[in-house]
This record gives C-alpha cells, sequence and structure tokens, in this order.
C-alpha cells in the first residue's frame, strides 16, 4: 500500500500546481485545483474499498489472511484521502511553488521538457486513435484474449514454496520390521546426512511417526545452514538428500516434506492430499496402489505415500472354549496372561521408580529373545482354577496358535474406512494440473454408485476453496465498484468505461508473472484484487475530467483531447510511485521473498500495462459510448 496511499496526494498536488501556474495565486490555485480533484479522489478510493468488501467476508483459514490485508489496505487508503482533501489543499496554499517560481535546475528542465514532448505525442497519438475508435477497441480485446494464453500456461498453487532452511525426511522400512531395526536405519542415515556442509542440525524421531505408534517409520527433522552459507537451495538440497538415501536404502520408501507449504489445513501439510473411501479394506488397497501406480506415471506427483500398510506378521491367539472349560483356564485368563508377558504390565503410582527428581514408571514384561518365536507363545503357561494354588497350563493346550497377516494401522474419515494418500507436486509443475489428474484418475478406477469415492483433503481443499472464494469474491468486488461508480458519476454508462481498465491489469500481471517464472497462487491473487482497484484511477481521472470539460460546453471529441493530454501528468506520476513502491518486493530480498514477489511482479505488470492501454482505450470507448447517454431532463421550478 506505500504506492497507493500517495496518489490522492500526488493528484491534489499536480492539479493545484497546475493551477499556480496558469497565474493564480498559491490560495486561489488551492481551493480551484482541489474542487477539480475532489470527485476523482473520492471515486478511486471508493473503488479501492469496495473491491474489498466481499474479500473481508471470506470464510477460512484464507479469509481471515485476507480480512486483514482488506482492512489495511482500506483503512490506509481512507487516511490518505482525508490527508489529500485537507492538509494538502492547506499546506500547498502556505507553502507551495511551482516551478516557473524557483529556478530548480537542469534535472527539472528536463524532466518538464520531456513531459511537454511525451504530451504532444500523446496527443498525436490520441487523435489518430479517435479516428479509429472501432480498430482501437478490436485491438485491445484481441489483445487481452491473447494473454489468456500466458494464464493457461502459468504453475497454478496455494502457496508457493520458501527457502525456510528446514524440511523433514521420512523413511519407512518394510512392514514387520522392528523398533530395533528402524533405529539402526536412522542412525546410518543421521551419520550420512551430518556429512552434509549445508546442514546444520538435525532432530529424528521413531516409533510414533504421525502418532500412530508405527514402529517402521519415523521422521528426520533436518536444518540447513543460512541461504547465504550454503550453495544448494532448499528445494535442491531436499530432492539431493532423498535420492543419495534412496541409494544407500534401495528397499526403503523416502520421502521428504516442505514445511513452507503446511499452515493453510490442519492436516499433514502436504500440497497434494486425498482420500479413498469405500466399505472394504481388500478393495480399497487395491484401488488405492492402483491410482497411486496411475498417478505415479503421469509425472505431476512425487513421493506419493500412505498411511494404510498391509501385510503386518499377526499371531491369532484362538481359545479352544471346550477344552479350556475342561482345564478350567478362563478367556479372560488367556488374555491377560499374553498382554502382560508381551505387551507388559505398568504398576500403578505407588511403585514409581524416583531418580534424579524424575519418577518414572515400572513396566514388567518377558525378554524379547523369550517371545520372539510362535513357539514362545505357544509354550506360554497359564493357571487354572482348580485347587487354591491353580496349576499351570500350556496355551497351546486350550486355544490354537496361528500366523497371518493384518492391516499395521486401520484409518477412517469421519467414522468411514477410507485410506489417507498425500503426495508432493512434482518440480515445476503445477498444483492445479496435479490435483486435477487425482480426480481424473479417481474417476477412472473407482466403478460410479458402487459406494468408493475420492475426496480432496487437507491442503487440496484448501487450494479449491481459496481460489474458489478469491474468484467469486473479485467478480462480486467489480460488481459493488460498478454499483459505487455509478452512484458516484450518476450515470450507468461511465462506470462501464472506467472499468475497461480492469481486463488490461489483467493482462500485464499474468504476462509479467509468465516472463517472471512465477506461479499463480494466494499471493499473486492478493496482487490481482488489489490491481482491481488502483487501475480504475487511471479511467477515472480521463472520465471525470472529460466530463468536466463537457458541461463547459465540449462536444466529446474536443473534450477528449483536451482533458486527456492534461490528465497526462498525474496519471504517469500515480502509476510510476506505486511501482516505485512494489519494486524493492519484486527483487527477492530478505526472509519470506518467495511469497512477496509474485504480489509484487503481478502489480507491476498490472499497472504498467493498464496505465498505457488505458491512456488510449478509454477514450476510444467513451467517445463511442456517448452516443447512447440520453441528455439529463432540467426540472423547472
Amino acid at each position: 500500500a506505500i504506492g497507493i496511499v500517495v496518489d490522492d496526494a500526488i493528484m491534489m498536488l499536480e492539479n493545484i500546481v497546475r493551477h499556480h501556474e496558469m497565474g493564480k495565486t498559491r490560495r486561489k490555485a488551492a481551493l480551484d485545483g482541489s474542487n477539480e480533484i475532489t470527485f476523482a479522489a473520492i471515486a478511486t478510493t471508493m473503488a479501492i474499498a469496495a473491491i474489498f468488501i466481499p474479500v473481508v467476508f471470506m470464510k477460512g483459514v484464507v479469509g481471515r489472511f485476507f480480512y486483514q490485508y482488506g482492512i489495511t489496505v482500506t483503512v490506509a487508503v481512507f487516511l490518505s484521502l482525508l490527508e489529500a482533501l485537507t492538509l494538502t489543499p492547506m499546506r500547498c496554499a502556505r507553502f507551495m511553488h511551482s516551478g516557473k517560481d524557483l529556478n530548480l535546475g537542469w534535472i527539472s528542465n528536463k524532466m518538464n521538457a520531456f513531459m511537454d514532448r511525451l504530451t504532444d505525442k500523446y496527443r498525436v497519438v490520441l487523435k489518430w486513435s479517435l479516428k479509429n475508435r472501432l480498430a482501437v477497441v478490436a485491438i485491445s480485446i484481441v489483445i487481452f484474449l491473447g494473454s489468456l494464453v500466458f494464464l493457461a500456461a502459468l504453475r497454478k498453487e496455494l502457496i508457493p514454496p520458501q527457502d525456510q532452511s528446514f524440511f523433514l525426511l521420512s523413511l519407512k522400512s518394510p512392514v514387520g520390521s522392528s523398533i530395533e531395526s528402524t533405529d539402526i536405519i536412522y542412525h546410518q542415515a543421521e551419520e550420512y546426512l551430518k556429512k552434509k556442509p549445508e546442514i546444520k542440525s538435525l532432530y529424528t524421531t521413531i516409533g510414533n511417526y504421525e502418532n500412530n505408534n508405527v514402529v517402521n517409520a519415523g521422521t528426520i527433522f533436518v536444518i540447513l545452514k543460512e541461504p547465504k552459507l550454503r550453495v544448494l537451495n532448499q528445494r535442491e538440497l531436499m530432492s539431493q538428500s532423498k535420492a543419495e538415501l534412496q541409494k544407500l536404502f534401495p528397499t526403503l520408501q523416502i520421502s521428504a516434506q516442505d514445511l513452507s507449504l503446511t499452515g493453510f489445513s490442519a492436516s499433514r501439510g502436504f500440497p497434494i492430499e486425498f482420500t479413498i473411501e469405500g466399505p472394504d479394506w481388500k478393495k480399497l488397497m487395491e484401488y488405492s496402489k492402483e491410482i497411486n501406480k496411475k498417478l505415479q506415471a503421469t509425472g505431476l506427483l512425487e513421493d506419493i505415500n500412505t498411511d494404510f500398510q498391509m501385510d503386518m506378521p499377526e499371531i491369532h491367539v484362538i481359545p479352544d472354549r471346550i477344552r479350556a472349560s475342561e482345564r478350567g483356564v478362563s478367556v479372560t485368563a488367556m488374555g491377560q496372561e499374553v498382554s502382560n508377558l508381551i505387551g507388559g504390565q505398568i504398576f500403578n503410582a505407588n511403585t514409581q521408580y524416583p531418580k534424579d527428581d524424575h519418577r518414572y514408571s515400572i513396566r514388567v514384561r518377558s525378554e524379547s529373545d523369550q517371545i520372539n518365536k510362535i513357539d514362545d507363545i505357544r509354550d506360554l503357561l497359564v493357571s487354572n482354577d482348580r485347587g487354591t494354588s491353580g496349576n499351570l497350563i500350556s496355551l497351546s493346550e486350550v486355544a490354537k496358535i496361528e500366523v497371518t497377516t493384518g492391516a499395521q494401522l486401520i484409518s477412517r474419515v469421519n467414522r468411514a474406512r477410507a485410506i489417507p494418500v498425500y503426495a508432493n507436486v512434482s518440480h515445476n509443475r503445477s498444483q492445479q494440473d496435479a490435483l486435477d489428474a487425482v480426480i481424473r484418475v479417481g474417476n477412472e478406477v473407482l466403478p460410479p454408485h458402487s459406494g468408493y469415492f475420492l475426496k480432496a483433503t487437507g491442503s487440496a481443499q484448501a487450494f479449491h476453496e481459496a481460489f474458489n472464494g478469491l474468484i467469486f469474491a473479485l467478480i462480486l468486488g467489480i460488481a459493488v465498484a460498478y454499483m459505487v461508480l455509478a452512484s458516484q458519476f450518476n450515470s450507468f454508462i461511465h462506470p462501464i468505461t472506467v472499468l475497461v481498465a480492469l481486463p488490461f491489469s489483467l493482462s500485464g500481471a499474468f504476462s509479467a508473472l509468465y516472463f517472471t517464472h512465477q506461479s499463480l497462487s494466494l499471493f499473486s491473487m492478493i496482487g490481482l484484487i488489489l490491481l482491481m482497484g488502483i487501475v480504475k484511477k487511471n479511467s477515472i481521472l480521463l472520465v471525470d475530467f472529460t466530463n468536466q470539460r463537457r458541461a463547459e460546453g465540449l462536444n466529446p471529441i474536443q473534450a477528449l483531447l483536451e482533458a486527456c493530454p492534461v490528465r497526462l501528468r498525474p496519471i504517469l506520476m500515480t502509476s510510476v510511485a506505486t511501482i516505485a513502491g512494489a519494486i524493492p518486493e519484486a527483487l527477492n530480498f530478505g526472509a519470506g521473498a518467495e511469497t512477496r514477489v509474485p504480489m509484487a511482479i503481478s502489480i507491476i505488470g498490472g499497472v504498467l500495462v493498464s496505465t498505457v492501454l488505458t491512456l488510449i482505450v478509454v477514450p476510444c470507448v467513451y467517445s463511442l459510448f456517448s452516443n447512447f447517454e440520453r441528455p439529463e431532463k432540467v426540472e423547472e421550478a
């Protein structure tokens, strides 16, 4: 908003100076100049505020994000309007000196001479354009439609990845691996990663993967040195580390996660998240494998992973109730004995072990080498209810012991059976294309009306909601802006002329994002919404001053030829101020620059292109629409 809040003051100051250079006193110039520009200043501020009215009512995390942004910009431009309408004319009336009063040096003389030449050339171009109005409008439409090619080619994502100097690595060993073997693997991975000069430190957790007590998986939190102290960026280090660890552990499933992409959902935070839901676990597993295989073949996704794992070795103890009854052994006793000897039993708080000002729970269980074979389970002894002390009966005498496989983890979504799938978007590929591929593959694999369906969740769901909400807010904001301008101009036609500048701003923004290799993301959408407010300023200046000249008796063409060259200087000044305010953000300096650059690039490109085309196309549209105006009826008293 730095470049925007000075626009009102620039318009006011330039107009007052122009009146002063016409020979008026400072006080007279301040009065006439401020009265002449007040309507345009109010109209431009209301147009910016109108764009943000629908935005502040958006829901969800993205809605809260835009709410703060909309309130900040709206309050800032209203305060700048207040300053421009009050303090600026007052200061001009007391302290203003124009260039004709003072010798400001060769720089000022050169600039004035340049502006005079530019104004003369613009007047020539404007005359030609007004003589060929239909051709100019047709060319402008072709330019806008051609810019949509850049929109189709842009990568679309919720938020761009940032180099925050940390990321996650996940290593998953085969199902059934013990926590001891997993620990050995992670120690080897840590030793390998520590040799990399770009890595500052590591933090590893195993045995509690995603709080699910999965002992064959874990995570390594990799903390990197500052970007200025390393050659490779975070994305390159993620890909390199993953590829090298995959060569070191070919049987493991290794994936990486960029934590800068999390935060807009309550899920895992991967760019691609979806669930496959249905009534049968076996079919769900078959469908998920087929979907993952086809998605991998598209090349749009990588690190495809799921929490659901089959073929987990299990030992089933099936009680033989008849034989157990004959020997006096209850099913409860069998269950407690197996649970205590294998899983262990934790004593109550009265038997905790104190050490170094801490109290530790005591768990009693069998040694691991005593229960690592199926025969060890068969030989477990359980007591019966015969006699005072009971007899010890072998578990194999009262139960059937068999080895089988099952699911390591069972997951549900909304109490329905579901398999969650997570994935990253391949480098330089669009999140929108990846999500479209997920939906397309899901429709191909899952039979219709079978009770099995695919549903986007997490960041993928947030992506759809954010873009749909922003597009709706953008359209509604334009409608609100039209109503505000119609009430201010007291016309249904002039607001359309003002809004002609909006498509050109989109053309400039899309082309700028494309040529600078940026993406259409949440932050570039912020720039687009802001553009919808600020680019109307140039049109308002042209239309308002032209109406003033027509009120003096000039016809539309004469009024345009007189008003537009006069308003060229303030239009260029405000546009340059807006672009200058966005240039520092576009230079990719400092932490978090990846989120600021798309917004700044879209503003710079949109303002630049819309300014050039507005100066030519808006007068042509105004002259065409003037044929449809109805003369105002004067009511007799």
